[in-house]
């Protein structure tokens, strides 16, 4: 099996990244959050300067898909006009943050957000990894304990803002004039300590926080599920199968309220109490495509070796609830970097089956030809073993 390009580096908008269908180009949204005039202004661009089809990414950013060299530029104009870019490609890598969608006016949220954000773009900032991040989590539970980041904003059982580094289960105790400037200590800690890649490979190896990180606890792990589409005390969540909608989706959802952009392939439309009139959303908890997770596939993406989303839309009404299963174009495992419950990997002459893994894992031999998979979908959720014998 031809083992997948791994990049190492995350696409921006300064700086796009390759794609079987063209230039991919991502969004970050300042706080996760798009008003009305700038998400009907991405439907835009999509249409003039993409293929109109639009992702959400798993830290809560916004994928164009389609864009071509000769519209890339155009783009980056219109989107400057917009509001949605950093000033240069340098600025736009440091300004890796995901933001709790659940935030509440008065909570500090916003605020910390804007602050750090500031703090990162003017510098001086660290020598950070690529897709080193941090989460601003401060709402009132933690939601992005399974989100990928390093130093992590929160709050303790107290109620008081803890600053803590991925992996660890205490922090240094905060205040919102000192969060930032602490969060930053701990970041250049990470650089000083010869940190590569990310905090918990860091910690894993061997590397002894300073103390004040090691203080107070943070809040238990919360055991609840995971968000899904319906009501909230900040507005309504609708979800999009495999996180991805047409230009017209998001024109439709900006004539409503402004959005919320959420890691989990999720839109929360602030404010809002009911679910929208839309056919290509999904606005009940418990409908089958939240139980598949699934890339761009075969032709979308040039490392992919099978189409992915038509085999996952095909198995989501045999998900067992509570489960998920993640059709992966390749090894990478971009969509889901998490185990799955399942996993289907592509290769070149069929999927290999993993359980409880990721798609890196090793597959169960034989491969299973998609044809195989389909005659036999309850047989591959009840008991894959037998399926690949």
């Amino acid at each position: 099996m031809t083992a997948p390009l791994v990049k190492g580096w995350c696409p921006g908008a300064w700086r796009p990244m390759p794609s079987g269908d063209g230039l991919l180009v991502r969004i970050r949204p300042r706080g996760g959050r798009l008003s009305r005039e700038q998400a009907a202004g991405i439907t835009r661009l999509a249409d003039w300067h993409g293929n109109g089809m639009i992702e959400l990414s798993t830290r809560g950013n916004i994928q164009l898909r389609g864009v071509t060299p000769a519209t890339h530029a155009p783009l980056v104009t219109g989107l400057a006009a917009l509001g949605l870019i950093d000033p240069t490609p340098e600025a736009e890598g440091l300004r890796n943050i995901v933001t709790t969608p659940f935030w509440q006016g008065g909570d500090g949220t916003v605020e910390l957000t804007a602050r750090l954000e500031n703090a990162l773009l003017d510098g001086p900032t660290p020598d950070l990894p690529a897709k080193f991040g941090f989460a601003v989590d401060t709402g009132t539970r933690p939601v992005l304990r399974d989100v990928s980041a390093d130093i992590r904003l929160e709050r303790d059982p107290s109620g008081a803002l803890l600053c803590r580094a991925d992996g660890t289960s205490s922090g240094a105790r905060v205040t919102p004039e000192t969060a930032i400037p602490v969060a930053l200590e701990l970041a250049r800690w990470f650089a000083a300590s010869g940190g590569h890649g990310r905090m918990q490979a860091c910690l894993q190896a061997g590397a002894a926080l300073p103390a004040i990180f090691t203080g107070v606890d943070a809040a238990p792990r919360c055991t609840q599920p995971g968000p899904v589409p319906g009501p909230s005390a900040a507005g309504f969540m609708i979800g999009l199968p495999f996180g991805q909608m047409r230009a017209r989706t998001l024109f439709a959802l900006a004539n409503i309220a402004p959005l919320r952009v959420t890691p989990w392939r999720m839109l929360l439309l602030e404010g809002q109490a009911g679910a929208p009139d839309l056919d290509d959303i999904i606005t009940h908890a418990e409908d089958p495509l939240l139980r598949v997770v699934a890339c761009p596939g075969l032709p979308d993406c040039a490392q992919a070796h099978q189409p992915t989303r038509p085999l996952a839309r095909a198995l989501a009404p045999h998900v067992p609830k509570g489960r998920v299963l993640h059709v992966s174009g390749c090894a990478k495992g971009c969509a889901q970097p998490q185990r799955a419950w399942l996993s289907l990997v592509a290769q070149a002459h069929g999927f290999g089956l993993v359980r409880n893994g990721n798609a890196k894992a090793a597959p169960i031999a034989p491969l299973l030809p998609v044809e195989r998979i389909l005659a036999s979908p309850t047989m591959l959720m009840e008991n894959p073993d037998a399926l690949s014998v």
